[in-house]
């Protein structure tokens, strides 16, 4: 039997965000070999295989096929694959690590704040210094593609290996591309972002790789998983109210409500004390609101909507 394979980071933010993700969902990571290792098994969920690996191997990992699942960037699955449709599929979108790409320059060129404005500033400086401005960034695939799509050319792609906000003031480029979530590093080093210069607004996200062995059992486990991940979203949008009387069908139609049994609904979160407001003002003896931690349903739609891409795979 295949046994799932998941990624998830090794280390930060990322890692603890992604942890506590699924552990609110019921599945408890423990790292084999301590706080050190990099391998770990989920309680509740023990066909699966946890790697603990950086977002970038992940991503990279998920678009080969090395495994079946990941928690990675948007960015980066982006920028390591080719034909994203064809290599991995996001799954679900959470609620953290959300960064943009973005063209940085250097403040101090006030003239400089546009797409347009950097073409034509980098054929000013081709010209005054005989080469071609340098842009500094991981991200080569992303910036190719996005300086092809804004028609500048008067550059050349410098591969970053260390802090690319840096790369201006040492002097290794002129121009970045690079992540940021707030700017301030940005700012601190002197630079600013072009108005058109957000290449894609980046979230960490739970991916499949439509490349991995998904035969035996590794499709079952993932379903498994989505069903308590979709369970603690569908708690979370939505809120019980125990109610001591009868509620006529034309005003549980008005209010959103989905009932539950004869005394018991379920509504929207965010309209509930309203909503109990409304049914006492009906009529209504009481009403109670109460907050699940899951609700599960018979259907799982990420589940479904990831497994339908293979029968449409030629």
């Amino acid at each position: 039997m295949t046994r799932l394979k998941l990624a998830i980071p090794s280390k930060g933010r990322l890692k603890d965000n992604a942890e506590n993700w699924l552990a609110r969902a019921g599945f408890k990571l423990r790292q084999s070999g301590g706080d050190r290792g990099y391998t770990a098994e989920l309680k509740g969920l023990p066909k699966a295989d946890v790697l603990l690996l950086s977002a970038r191997e992940i991503a990279q990992g998920l678009i080969d096929g090395s495994f079946h699942i990941g928690v990675t960037g948007e960015d980066l699955l982006n920028d390591l694959s080719a034909d994203l449709a064809r290599d991995a599929s996001v799954i679900k979108r959470l609620e953290f690590g959300g960064a943009d790409v973005v063209v940085a320059v250097p403040s101090a060129w006030l003239d400089v704040n546009t797409m347009a404005d950097l073409e034509a500033a980098g054929a000013r400086f081709r010209q005054r210094h005989g080469r071609r401005m340098k842009v500094a960034t991981k991200y080569l695939r992303l910036t190719r593609n996005y300086f092809s799509e804004k028609s500048v050319g008067e550059y050349r792609l410098v591969e970053s290996a260390g802090a690319t906000e840096a790369a201006p003031a040492s002097g290794q480029a002129e121009v970045i591309v690079d992540i940021t979530s707030t700017g301030t590093t940005l700012r601190a080093n002197s630079l600013k972002v072009l108005d058109d210069g957000v290449i894609l607004k980046s979230r960490a996200a739970l991916a499949g790789s439509l490349r991995a062995d998904w035969s035996g059992g590794a499709k079952d486990v993932l379903q498994k998983l989505l069903a308590s991940i979709e369970a603690v979203e569908s708690a979370d949008a939505t809120s019980l109210l125990v109610v001591g009387g009868k509620v006529e069908e034309s005003l549980r139609a008005e209010l959103g409500l989905t009932e539950v049994s004869a005394n018991s609904f379920l509504s929207p979160s965010g309209k509930a004390v309203e909503n109990a407001r409304k049914l006492t003002e009906s009529g209504v003896n009481s009403v109670s609101i109460l907050k699940s931690d899951f609700i599960f349903s018979q259907a799982t739609p990420s589940y479904e909507a990831f497994i339908a891409q293979f029968s449409t795979r030629a």
